[in-house]
C-alpha cells in the first residue's frame, strides 16, 4: 500500500503544477505509480496531494510511516536504512513540517504536539505488550521488549532523534508526559533515549523526584529475569542495559563534585543510594540462597555488573575506584550482628572452600582494581572504624589470600602492627582482630598461610615478644586468653597448652591458672561425646537399630566420628558376662563397616586387659587393706569403754568420753577418706558396676571396738551438732557409711545408748538416727538430705541381691524418717501417700532416673531427689506404711525456727490427722477412721510431752516472749518501744506467777548434774533491759525472783553450793543487770536469800558467791566511816562499784570513801571509780527523764566529785564511747537501755559543761580526751537531725548544749597538742564531721594537721 510518505515523496520531486489528478487517485488507489508523470502535470499532483494531506490529521499514523526497517536487524546502519527506504533526515523534516503546519492550524505548540504523538506511538509499541502480562504472575513476566517491538522502538527514536535536532521535540516535556501517570518505566526504554540521546538517564536523575524508587527494583527486577531459550539477542541487551544504567550511576555519583554542596551533590547521594539499594539487596540474596539453598542468578547478574570495563565507559577510573571501595566497605559492614565470641566460634564454618560462591565471586570483582596493601589497609581501617560483619570480613580475607599469593607476607605484616598496637596501648581491639585474622589465614592451609601453631610460637614463644615487655603485658596476653577459652575450638585451646607463650619463671603461677582452666575447658568438650554416645546407646536399646544421626555423622561428619565418638564409645572396660545395650550396639556398628578392623582390635584387647587388671586389684585392695587395718590397731591399741557385753558398744549422747587428740584426728581421716572415695567412685562408675570396696573397708574397721566407738562418737556429734554445716559431698559419704555399718549388724556390734534414750541395744543405724533430730529447718533439712542419700543407696545396692538380703541395706529408722519429713516439705507428696499396694505406671517407673546418680547428680536439688524417690516404686515395696511416731516429732518442733509458716504447718497437721493417721488402718500405726481414737492419741500425746520435762515448758515460754518483742523491736518508732514494754511488764506478771525453779535447766552430763543459765542470761541481757524502770535496775520482785530460781534448782545438782557458785560467777560475768541489781537490792535479799539457802539445805554453809555480795556490802559501808581495816573484796570492778554506789547515793558525805580510793593506788581502785562514774551518769540522766529533783542533784554531785579523781587518766572517757571501744567496761551496755546510750554524748557535754573552768582545761589535755570529745560532740548533733527529744533540766543553759558543745570543742582543738591524735584518727574524724558540720571539720584541719608532720611516723 502506498503511504503518505509516498505521497509526499513524490510532491517534492515533482513541483510542476500539471499532473492530474487521476493520477493522484491512481497512486491513492492503486498502491502505485503507473506511469512516471509528465512535467505538466507537477501542479495538478501538488495541489492534489496537499488536499489530500489535509484530509488525513494522524500524526501518529505519520510516524508509522517512517522508513521500512528490517526486523531481523536491529544494529543495521543509518546507510542500509537510507539506502532501503526514505533517509532519517529527510523523513524528519518532513515530520517537522506537518508538526508545524498543525500547530499553525489548531494553536497548540510544535513541542507539544511532537511529545504527543512520540508517545502515542511509544504506547502502541508497549502497550500490547503490557496487556498480554497484566495476566501473567510477576515471577514469569517479560522484562524486555521482543525483537520486533525493539526495533520499531529504535525507528521511533530515530525519529525523535530528528526532531529534536530540529527543535521540535522537548526531552523535559517528553519525560513529565510519560511520568504523568506514575508509570514504572521500563528500563530497556530508559535505556534507549538514552543510548539514542533522546533522554539522558543523567537528566532523569536530576529532574525525576521519584527515580529512587522505581530505577532500584527496576534494577533488581531485571537481574532477576532470565530471558527465554534461545533469545541470546535479549541476553546481550540485557548485559547492556545493566552495564549502560550501572556505568551512569557510578559516574554520576563517585566523580568528585566541584561544589559539594549543589544540585551536583544530591545528585550523586541518589546514585550512591540506589547502588547501595542493590548491595544490600544482592548480600541478603547471597544469604537467603546460604540458607534456603535458592536459586542465586539474580545476585550472579548483578556482580557481573562490577567490571571494570564494561562500567569504565561512563565512568573514570577513579570514580570506578571509589564505588568499589564504598562498595566493599559496606559489604564488609553488612548487618554486624555477629560478636566477636561467634567469630571465634564459627570461624572454622567460613573458610573458602565453605563460603558462598557468590560471596567469593564479588571479592574478586572489588579487589581486582587495587593491590593487597591497599586492600589490607582498607580492611584495618574499616575494622578500627566500624561494626563489622565477621563473616564477610574473614571471607573476604580468605579470598585475597586464596587469589593472591603474594597477599602472605603483606598479612604477615598487618599482623605485626596490630600486636604492635595491641600491646603498646592495652588495646583489646587490636589483639582480637589479630587473633582472628591469623586464624583465618592458617584455616586455608598450609600452602597458603603458617599454621597457627606456628604462628603462636613466632608472636608468643619468645623472650622479645611484645608481651614479654612487663608483667602488665603478660597479664593482659593471659587474660584474653582466659576470656577466649569458652568459646575457644579445641584445636586452638590444645596449641596454647602444648606451645604456651613465654613467660618468666617468676610468673610461672600466671600461666598454669590459664593452663588448668584451658584443661578443664577440653574436659568438659569431651562430654558432649560421652553424651552423643549415651544418646546413641539409648536409641539402640529401644528400637534394635543404629540411629540415622550417627550413620550420617560415620558418612558426613567423619573426622567426628572417628576421632571423638568411636573413642569414646570404645572406652576399655570390664565386659559383662551378658552383652548389655552398649555392647550389642558396638556389634552393630562392627557389621555394618562403621568400626576400623584395627580399632575394634585394639579395643577386645584393652578390655580383656582391664578384666586382669581388676582381679589384680582386688589382690591389691585386700593388700592395702590389711596395711590400713595394722596401721589403725597401733593408733587404737586398746578396749574404747567397758564394754556391758562382748558384743555391746556404749554410745555417750550427752557427753562423750575425752580421747586423745590422736583418736579424733585418726577418725576424722578415716571418715574424710571414705567420703572421698564414695564421690571419686560415683564419678567414675554407675553404682551397679561399682567393686565391694566400701562394704570391705567397713568390715575391716569393725575389727577394732575403740576404732569403731571413735567413729560412732564423731558421727553423733557430727549428726546432732554440726548436721546443718556439712557439705553435699560429706553427706552422701556420710550416708554409704552408716548404711555399710548397719548392714554388719549381723556380725558387728550393737549399740547401747547411755543415758538410756532406748530399753535395749540397737542396731548402728537405729542408734545414729536419734541424732537426727527435727526440730529446726535446718535440722530437717539436714535430715533430710541424709536419709534419702541412705535410703536412695542402699536401695540401689540391694537391687542386684537376693530379696531376703535387700532389708539389709534398708536403716528402718531412716525410712520412717523420710515418711514424717518427705510430706512435710514436700506438699505435692502429700497427694500421692506411699502405700504397699500403690500403683505406679510404667511410663512413670521408666522416666525416672537411676536414684544414686539422682543423688549424687549436682545439678539436682533435694526436693528433685526426694520427689524421684517418694514415686519409686521400689520405695512403696520396702513395707507397709510402720507406726512411726509422727505426733512425738511434731510436738519436738520450735515453731519460731520450722520451716513451714503458721498456715503452711496448720495445712500440714489437718492433712496428716485427718487424711493420713484418721484413715490409716490400726495395725499400721493408724486410727481405722474412729474420730475418738485420734483425739486419744493427740492428748496422751501432749500430756507426755509435758510430763517428760519441763524444759520444753520454759523453751516454749521463753521463745514466745522472743517472738514477740522481736517483732515489736523491728520498728523503732515509739510505739514499738511502748509496746515492748508493755509486752515484758505482762510477761513478768506471769513470771512470778510461776515456779521460780521452772526457768533454770537442770541438765546431766557425763552423770554429773549442773545448771544451764543460758537461756536466763539470754533473756535479761535482750528483753528485760530494755524494759526495767528505773533504766539499768531490776525490781525487787523480779530479781529476788530469779536469785530463788538459782537457789532452788541448785539444790538438784549433788553439790548444791558449788554449782551455785558456779551459775552465779557465769551471771556475774555474763549479765551484769541482774548483777547490779542484786548488789542494789541486797539489804532487802540477803535476809531472804539465806532464810530459803537454810530451808533447803539445813546445816550446809552459804555459797561463797552470796557471801561475796555480803562482803561488799559491807565493806562499801565501811567506807563511809573513814579507812577501813577490811580489805578489799575479791570481787569484780562492777559488783564493788555497784555496792559503794547504793551505798553513797543516798549519803551526802562521799569524800572519805573517794579519798580511799584514789585511782593511783591500786588499778583496781581505778576501774571502780569508773563503773561508778558510769551509774552516776545513769542516774543522771535517768532523773532527766523521769524528773526526781533529789536524784538529780545528787547523781550531778557525785559526777563532779568523781571526775577530779579521774580526770588524769583516759579511763573515764571509755564509758561514752561505742561499745567495742570500752574494753573491760564492755559489761556497762548490758545494764542500761539502748536509749540511755544513744543519750551519753549528751551526758558528756551536759555534766562536762557544768564544771569549773579549770576542771576542764585538765580534762582537755587528758590523754584520748579530743578523740572523745569530737565522737560524741558528732553522736550528739546526729541526734538533733534525726529529731531525737533530748531531755531538758531547769536549768537555762542545758537548753544551749549543743551550741556550747561546739563552743567548747573549738576551744579544746585550738589548745590541743597536734601529737594528741594520730593520722588515722584525725582522718576518721575529719570525714565523719565533713558533712555534719564542717566548721569543725576545718578547725581539726587546720590546728591538727600541719604540713611537716609525717604520717610514715603516725605509728609512733
Amino acid at each position: 500500500m502506498t503511504t503518505y510518505f509516498q505521497l509526499l515523496y513524490t510532491l517534492q520531486c515533482h513541483k510542476s503544477p500539471t499532473i492530474d489528478l487521476g493520477i493522484v487517485g491512481d497512486v491513492v488507489h492503486a498502491g502505485r505509480v503507473v506511469k512516471r508523470p509528465k512535467q505538466e502535470d507537477g501542479r495538478r499532483l501538488h495541489e492534489a496531494t496537499i488536499q489530500l494531506l489535509e484530509q488525513q490529521q494522524n500524526l501518529c499514523g505519520l510516524l508509522r510511516e517512517v522508513g521500512n526497517p528490517d526486523v531481523c536487524n536491529v544494529l543495521s546502519t543509518g546507510e542500509q536504512k537510507q539506502a532501503d527506504g526514505v533517509s532519517p533526515a529527510f523523513s524528519g523534516s518532513l515530520l517537522v513540517c506537518e508538526l508545524r503546519h498543525q500547530a499553525s492550524r489548531t494553536g497548540v505548540p510544535v513541542a507539544a504536539l511532537a511529545v504527543k504523538m512520540v508517545l502515542e506511538r511509544l504506547t502502541e509499541i508497549t502497550g500490547s505488550e503490557e496487556e498480554e502480562e497484566e495476566d501473567e504472575d510477576d515471577n514469569e513476566r517479560r522484562r524486555l521488549l521482543t525483537s520486533s517491538q525493539r526495533v520499531q522502538l529504535c525507528v521511533l527514536l530515530e525519529s525523535g532523534k530528528e526532531l529534536l535536532s530540529q527543535g521540535a521535540l522537548c526531552p523535559k516535556l517528553l519525560w513529565q508526559e510519560y511520568r504523568r501517570d506514575q508509570r514504572l518505566p521500563k528500563l530497556e526504554v530508559v535505556y534507549h533515549l538514552h543510548v539514542y540521546s533522546v533522554l539522558t538517564l543523567k537528566h532523569i536523575l536530576e529532574n525525576d523526584d521519584g527515580v529512587r524508587s522505581w530505577l532500584a527494583s527496576q534494577l533488581k527486577t531485571l537481574c532477576s529475569w532470565t530471558p527465554p531459550p534461545g533469545e541470546d539477542q535479549t541476553r546481550q541487551v540485557q548485559q547492556k542495559v545493566l552495564s549502560t544504567v550501572v556505568g551512569v550511576l557510578v559516574g554520576t555519583g563517585f566523580e568528585l563534585s566541584r561544589e559539594p554542596a549543589g544540585p551536583d551533590r544530591r545528585t550523586s547521594q541518589l546514585c550512591c543510594s540506589v547502588l547501595d539499594d542493590v548491595l544490600f539487596w544482592l548480600l541478603d540474596a547471597v544469604e537467603k540462597n546460604l540458607m534456603l539453598q535458592t536459586d542465586g542468578r539474580g545476585a550472579e547478574q548483578w556482580i557481573r555488573i562490577f567490571d571494570a570495563s564494561l562500567c569504565g565507559v561512563s565512568a573514570s577510573a577513579d570514580a570506578l575506584q571509589r564505588f568499589f571501595t564504598h562498595s566493599l566497605t559496606h559489604t564488609l559492614t553488612y548487618k554486624p550482628r555477629l560478636t566477636v565470641s561467634d567469630a571465634i566460634t564459627l570461624q572454622n564454618e567460613w573458610t573458602f572452600a565453605k563460603a558462598s560462591r557468590l560471596v567469593t565471586s564479588l571479592f574478586r570483582k572489588l579487589a581486582v582494581m587495587f593491590s593487597v596493601e591497599q586492600l589490607l589497609r582498607h580492611l584495618q581501617q574499616v575494622l578500627e572504624t566500624h561494626e563489622v560483619n565477621w563473616k564477610h570480613v574473614l571471607c573476604f580475607l580468605s579470598t585475597l589470600l586464596v587469589y593472591n599469593p603474594c597477599a602472605e607476607p603483606s598479612l604477615r605484616e598487618l599482623l605485626s602492627r596490630l600486636l604492635s598496637s595491641a600491646f603498646e596501648g592495652y588495646d583489646l581491639e587490636n589483639l582480637i582482630t589479630a587473633f582472628l585474622l591469623a586464624r583465618q589465614g592458617a584455616l586455608e592451609g598450609p600452602g597458603i598461610f603458617p599454621s597457627y601453631s606456628d604462628w603462636f610460637k613466632m608472636s608468643f614463644g619468645g623472650g622479645s615478644s611484645c608481651h614479654a615487655a612487663s608483667k602488665k603485658s603478660l597479664v593482659f596476653l593471659l587474660k584474653f586468653l582466659s576470656d577466649l577459652v569458652p568459646f575457644e575450638p579445641p584445636q586452638y585451646l590444645k596449641v596454647h597448652i602444648l606451645h604456651p607463650p613465654y613467660v618468666p619463671m617468676k610468673h610461672r603461677s600466671l600461666l598454669m591458672e590459664y593452663v588448668s582452666l584451658a584443661k578443664t575447658r577440653l574436659a568438659d568438650l569431651k562430654c558432649q561425646a560421652v553424651q552423643d554416645v549415651e544418646k546413641a546407646v539409648s536409641l539402640f536399646e529401644s528400637t534394635g537399630r543404629i540411629s540415622a544421626t550417627v550413620m550420617e555423622a560415620s558418612i558426613f561428619r567423619r573426622p567426628y566420628f572417628l576421632t571423638r565418638f568411636l573413642p569414646t564409645l570404645l572406652k576399655p572396660r570390664v565386659l559383662p558376662v551378658k552383652a548389655d545395650a552398649r555392647m550389642s550396639f558396638i556389634e552393630a556398628l562392627k557389621t555394618a563397616d562403621k568400626i576400623p578392623a584395627a580399632q575394634y582390635s585394639s579395643y577386645v584387647e584393652s578390655c580383656q586387659k582391664q578384666r586382669q587388671q581388676d582381679c589384680g586389684y582386688s589382690f591389691e585392695m585386700s593388700a592395702q587393706l590389711s596395711r590400713i587395718s595394722h596401721t589403725l590397731s597401733v593408733v587404737f591399741s586398746g578396749r574404747p569403754d567397758k564394754l556391758i557385753e562382748r558384743s555391746i558398744i556404749k554410745l555417750h549422747a550427752s557427753a562423750p568420753p575425752s580421747s586423745s587428740e590422736l583418736h579424733v584426728k585418726a577418725a576424722n581421716e578415716v571418715l574424710r577418706n571414705f567420703c572421698q572415695c564414695v564421690l571419686d567412685a560415683s564419678r567414675a562408675n554407675p553404682l551397679n558396676k561399682q567393686s565391694l570396696w566400701a562394704s570391705r573397708f567397713v568390715s575391716m574397721l569393725l575389727g577394732n571396738t575403740q576404732l569403731l566407738s571413735s567413729l560412732l562418737h564423731r558421727l553423733w556429734d557430727l549428726f546432732h551438732n554440726q548436721g546443718p554445716s556439712l557439705s553435699a559431698a560429706h553427706i552422701l559419704g556420710l550416708a554409704v557409711f552408716v548404711v555399710h555399718l548397719h548392714v554388719s549388724t549381723s556380725h558387728g556390734p550393737l549399740v547401747q545408748l547411755d543415758p538410756a534414750l532406748l530399753p535395749e541395744p540397737v542396731p548402728v543405724g537405729d542408734a545414729l538416727s536419734l541424732a537426727l533430730v527435727c526440730s529446726t529447718h535446718a535440722n530437717m533439712l539436714f535430715c533430710v538430705r541424709f536419709c534419702v542419700a541412705a535410703v536412695c543407696y542402699g536401695m540401689c545396692r540391694a537391687d542386684s541381691l537376693p530379696q531376703l538380703q535387700q532389708q539389709d541395706y534398708i536403716v528402718t529408722s531412716f525410712y520412717k524418717k523420710l515418711l514424717y519429713l518427705i510430706p512435710r516439705l514436700l506438699p505435692e507428696a502429700r497427694r500421692a501417700p506411699v502405700t504397699a499396694a500403690g500403683p505406679v505406671s510404667e511410663d512413670e517407673e521408666e522416666n525416672l532416673p537411676g536414684l544414686w546418680s539422682s543423688a549424687t547428680d549436682a545439678n539436682n536439688s533435694w526436693r528433685k531427689t526426694a520427689r524421684h524417690l517418694w514415686r519409686h516404686p521400689a520405695f512403696s515395696q520396702l513395707g507397709q506404711t510402720p507406726r512411726y511416731q509422727w505426733l512425738t516429732e511434731e510436738l519436738r518442733v520450735r515453731r519460731s525456727e520450722d520451716a513451714l509458716s503458721d498456715p503452711e504447718r496448720q495445712e500440714y497437721q489437718q492433712w496428716a490427722c485427718l487424711e493420713l493417721y484418721l484413715s490409716c488402718p490400726e495395725d499400721q500405726g493408724g486410727c481405722g477412721g474412729d474420730m475418738n481414737s485420734l483425739c486419744c492419741h493427740l492428748l496422751n500425746a501432749v500430756i507426755d510431752q509435758s510430763s517428760r520435762s519441763g524444759a520444753d515448758v520454759r523453751d516454749f515460754l521463753f521463745e514466745l516472749v522472743s517472738d514477740r518483742c522481736s517483732a515489736a523491736a523491728a520498728s523503732l518508732s515509739v510505739s514499738a518501744e511502748l509496746h515492748t514494754q508493755h509486752t515484758v511488764n505482762t510477761w513478768n506478771r506471769v513470771l512470778l506467777a510461776l515456779p521460780a525453779v521452772m526457768f533454770i535447766k537442770v541438765k546431766t552430763e557425763g552423770g554429773r548434774t549442773t545448771l544451764d543459765v543460758n537461756r536466763l542470761i539470754e533473756h535479761v541481757n535482750q528483753h528485760q533491759r530494755k524494759a526495767c524502770s528505773p533504766a539499768g535496775l531490776l525490781s525487787f520482785r523480779l530479781t529476788a525472783h530469779l536469785l530463788r530460781a538459782v537457789l532452788c534448782a541448785g539444790v538438784r545438782c549433788g553439790r548444791p553450793a558449788d554449782e551455785v557458785n558456779r551459775s552465779w560467777s557465769q551471771i556475774s560475768l555474763h549479765c551484769p543487770l541482774l548483777l547490779v541489781s542484786t548488789a542494789h537490792w541486797w539489804e532487802r535479799l540477803y535476809p531472804l536469800l539465806l532464810s530459803l539457802w537454810r530451808r533447803l539445805c539445813d546445816g550446809e554453809s552459804v555459797p561463797k558467791q552470796l557471801q561475796l555480795l555480803a562482803d561488799c556490802q559491807s565493806w562499801a559501808c565501811s567506807l563511809e566511816k573513814g579507812p577501813s581495816p577490811t580489805s578489799v573484796p575479791a570481787a569484780s570492778p562492777l559488783l564493788l562499784a555497784a555496792s559503794l554506789h547504793h551505798a553513797c547515793r543516798y549519803n551526802q558525805d562521799f569524800s572519805t570513801a573517794l579519798n580511799t580510793l584514789r585511782p593511783e593506788r591500786v588499778n583496781q581502785h581505778r576501774q571502780v571509780l569508773v563503773f561508778l562514774l558510769f551509774l552516776c551518769v545513769n542516774d543522771y540522766l535517768s532523773a532527766l527523764l523521769y524528773p526526781q529533783e533529789t536524784i538529780h542533784q545528787r547523781s550531778r554531785t557525785l559526777c563532779a566529785d568523781l571526775l577530779p579523781a579521774l580526770v588524769d587518766s583516759a579511763d573515764w572517757l571509755l564509758i561514752f564511747k561505742s561499745n567495742e571501744q570500752q574494753g573491760v567496761y564492755q559489761p556497762i551496755t548490758m545494764v542500761t537501755t539502748d536509749e540511755f546510750t544513744r543519750l551519753m554524748p549528751w551526758a558528756f557535754y551536759s555534766l562536762l559543761l557544768q564544771q569549773s573552768a579549770e576542771l576542764r582545761r585538765k580534762t582537755v589535755c587528758c590523754p584520748g580526751f579530743l578523740h572523745t570529745a569530737v565522737l560524741c560532740y558528732a553522736s550528739l548533733l546526729q541526734l538533733f537531725l534525726d529529731g531525737h527529744e533530748l531531755p531538758t533540766t531547769s536549768n537555762p543553759s542545758d537548753n544551749q548544749i549543743l551550741n556550747d558543745a561546739k563552743k567548747f570543742l573549738l576551744s579544746a582543738i585550738a589548745e590541743t597538742s597536734p601529737a594528741a591524735l594520730s593520722s588515722s584518727q584525725l582522718t576518721q574524724l575529719e570525714s565523719q564531721c565533713a558533712d555534719l558540720d564542717p566548721e569543725v571539720s576545718a578547725a581539726l584541719l587546720v590546728h591538727l594537721n600541719p604540713p611537716s608532720l609525717s604520717p610514715e611516723m603516725d605509728f609512733l
